[in-house]
């Protein structure tokens, strides 16, 4: 975007540091601000028929909700910080006004939007063509390679949200890691052994349309 359009931005916005487990913001809502998240890392969940469900975790340098900040929509989701986080919030009539007159703004934004949608679609196809137990073995694959891929992992939240987050009841995830033991996958509180990787990948048979990020 343009350096004024920033500067302007930026004036409107607020730059604030939230604890852990704080509701920021709840589904129904109208959507006064545009979040990004600059340190921390922010749950976003849903409701119904009394369930809670984790649709997605935004980490450093992330925006939530976009979509209904362009739309002057309310948010189909409610946010709430996972651990403590630093948030800038920009005033989404600032953002929409920016949007109008900014075209590398504008433009910058229909890739974010596009990569986003593109992220919704891995997911549900990961839900839809996948038992449970493949799904957490796709998504340990994922963390072992965004952490190193030494061959140990740290569980990047809790497992009721890892549980959540794969379509999962807590109990369907404790029965999962045992379903992986004799593919090499020892749990230890948070700390996962990853000892037989081939064996992991063959019975995960991770896919590039699904699995990869730059796809």
């Amino acid at each position: 975007m343009s350096e004024e359009s920033f500067e302007s931005l930026m004036q409107a916005a607020y730059l604030q540091t939230f604890p852990a487990h704080l509701d920021l913001i709840s589904e129904g809502d109208p959507a006064d601000f545009l979040y990004v998240v600059i340190e921390g890392c922010v749950e976003l969940y849903a409701h119904a028929n009394g369930r809670e469900a984790t649709m997605g975790m935004v980490q450093p340098i992330g925006t939530f909700i976009l979509a209904a900040v362009l739309k002057d929509a309310v948010y189909l989701m409610s946010a709430r910080t996972d651990q403590k986080s630093k948030i800038l919030l920009i005033p989404s009539e600032n953002v929409r006004e920016a949007f109008e007159r900014d075209e590398t703004f504008a433009r910058a934004i229909v890739q974010e939007l596009a990569g986003c949608y593109r992220d919704v679609v891995k997911e549900h196809k990961d839900i839809k063509l996948r038992s449970g137990v493949e799904r957490l073995a796709n998504r340990l694959l994922r963390f072992h390679r965004d952490q190193g891929g030494s061959g140990t992992i740290e569980l990047p939240y809790d497992k009721r949200t890892i549980a959540s987050l794969l379509g999962m009841t807590p109990e369907n995830l404790s029965r999962a890691f045992n379903t992986l033991k004799p593919y090499g996958v020892d749990v230890d509180g948070a700390r996962i052994q990853l000892s037989d990787l081939r064996a992991l990948e063959t019975l995960a048979k991770p896919n590039p349309l699904i699995d990869e990020p730059a796809t």
